[in-house]
């Protein structure tokens, strides 16, 4: 009777083991379990606003990265051993200071041009900045609209007898010591939804021991179709919206320093507070061109330093 009772015991005991194997599966693929562990995640050697500020570079390789305030907008610029990069160009009045920006550091050919997606605080400025540098690969995604913004672009780009490069995920390319990967190139997602933020290009930018991504305009859509990897530098998607930056994925990039381009009191109410919460219980450090005006990273591949002019 004794050795009955204890095989049902051990019965029971491989029944309980199954059972729970089947629900915590099905915990793992409803996203249960996972969504516990991502929101408990931290960002890896966080650092404060004095030390970002007052860091010493060392040698002479420095990398930077400008963001210009235009509003609500957006317009990067990548500088590394000579080469450029320029990561979309504001709205359309913002043609004229951008071209001031970049002439200011001396610069008078940009080898890469990228425009994210054609919206018009994107590729705004865009025909302006074509027309006055010497111009080398020139990416978009393979998407139109019938804007005349668009089309002010194109016609620059024709006049200058040069052609648009639509690159595809996981292209790579060099902009000086810089490594570049395109993470998402539209898919296809924006044409199914009307959409045009989902056609945004996302670049990551690696250096040394440092890395940059450049979400353009990407959507919670985007984020989902890919992993990522952690990254030290983030520009947030969509200027700070709730339609970006999900939990899942900020939970894998875990930025230290997050970059909002974002217009002072828009009428979209962006950065949106959900956004900056999720930033700030990440431990991230946030800078927003609102509130600093245009903003500086420089690098020597170790550390990152901030700067405002």
């Amino acid at each position: 009777m004794a050795r009955k009772k204890k095989k049902v015991k051990q019965i029971e005991a491989i029944i309980g083991i199954v059972v729970f194997a089947i629900l915590t599966l099905g915990a793992l693929q409803s996203g249960e379990i996972q969504n516990y562990f991502l929101k408990n995640k931290k960002v890896v050697n966080p650092i404060t606003a004095e030390e970002s500020q007052n860091i010493v570079l060392e040698g002479e390789d420095i990398l930077q990265i400008h963001f210009f305030d235009v509003g609500q907008a957006d317009s990067i610029l990548l500088i590394s051993d000579g080469k450029t990069m320029l990561i979309d160009a504001g709205n359309n009045e913002d043609g004229d200071l951008i071209v001031s920006n970049i002439k200011s550091l001396g610069i008078t050919k940009l080898d890469y041009v990228v425009g994210t997606h054609p919206h018009e605080d994107h590729i705004g400025g865009l025909d302006d900045v074509i027309s006055n540098f010497e111009i080398g690969t020139i990416y978009m995604p393979k998407v139109q609209t019938n804007t005349k913004t668009f089309e002010d672009v194109l016609d620059e780009i024709s006049k200058k007898n040069l052609r648009i490069t639509t690159p595809k995920q996981n292209d790579q390319f060099m902009v000086g010591n810089v490594e570049c990967e395109i993470m998402l190139a539209g898919e296809g997602l924006e044409e199914e939804q009307e959409n045009l933020n989902l056609s945004s290009i996302v670049i990551r930018a690696t250096y040394k021991e440092q890395s940059y991504l450049f979400m353009g305009d990407a959507e919670e859509e985007n984020e989902n179709t890919r992993t990522w990897e952690q990254t030290n530098v983030l520009k947030v998607g969509h200027h700070g919206s709730d339609t970006s930056s999900s939990t899942t994925f900020l939970n894998q990039v875990l930025p230290q320093i997050a970059i909002i381009s974002v217009g002072k009191e828009n009428s979209y109410h962006h950065p949106s507070q959900g956004t900056l919460d999720k930033l700030t219980k990440l431990g991230t450090l946030v800078y927003r061109t609102d509130e600093k005006g245009n903003i500086l990273i420089e690098s020597d591949g170790k550390n990152n330093k901030v700067s405002f002019y």
